[in-house]
């Protein structure tokens, strides 16, 4: 699994299936093997940012910066790990996960008042000011019973998302 010219064995596919928790089948492995290696280019064995926005559904992505502080530079364990929180198995806490580091852009395992806004921003873009997104942010805030210096935790994320029915479901093609 070096480089991305190799061939998956058995045992590879194995050992990324318990990777990623056995989320996605043998079957779907090896296409998403196909995918990277189409997606690595230069066979390097891992994808760069530049290569993940040759694809227009990621470039399109109004989070794709965001997303590419987390996917630069994966090999192909660690792009099926990631991948792995968009599978139908995936639980509920996987997905939030994913949503909370993409909060979390510092890494600081806490999301403010400031990071929820720049994701707003990313979504928002002109249609809406800087004061019309820090009144909405505030007011929807104030609702839930926070205020502009509230921070969250993953587990605050659990807790909010927690009984909703996230759809992040992608469908792996299998030849």
């Amino acid at each position: 699994m070096g480089s991305a010219s190799s061939m998956l064995t058995q045992y590879d596919i194995e050992e990324v299936q318990e990777h990623c928790d056995k989320l996605f089948s043998q079957q779907e492995i090896v296409s998403l093997y196909e995918r990277f290696c189409q997606l690595d280019r230069n066979a390097k064995g891992f994808i760069s940012a530049d290569e993940f926005l040759s694809v227009p559904e990621f470039a399109m992505n109004p989070l794709s910066q965001r997303l590419l502080k987390m996917v630069d530079g994966l090999n192909f364990k660690d792009f099926v790990a990631f991948l792995s929180a968009f599978s139908a198995k995936a639980s509920l806490k996987q997905k939030i996960e994913l949503i909370f580091k993409v909060y979390d852009s510092d890494c600081n395992g806490k999301v403010a008042f400031n990071d929820i806004l720049e994701v707003l921003k990313d979504l928002t873009g002109s249609f809406m000011t800087d004061k019309q997104r820090e009144q909405v942010l505030s007011h929807v805030l104030l609702e839930a019973g926070y205020t502009r210096e509230s921070s969250f935790c993953l587990e605050d994320f659990v807790k909010v998302l927690g009984n909703s029915s996230i759809k992040m479901d992608v469908e792996i093609p299998v030849d």
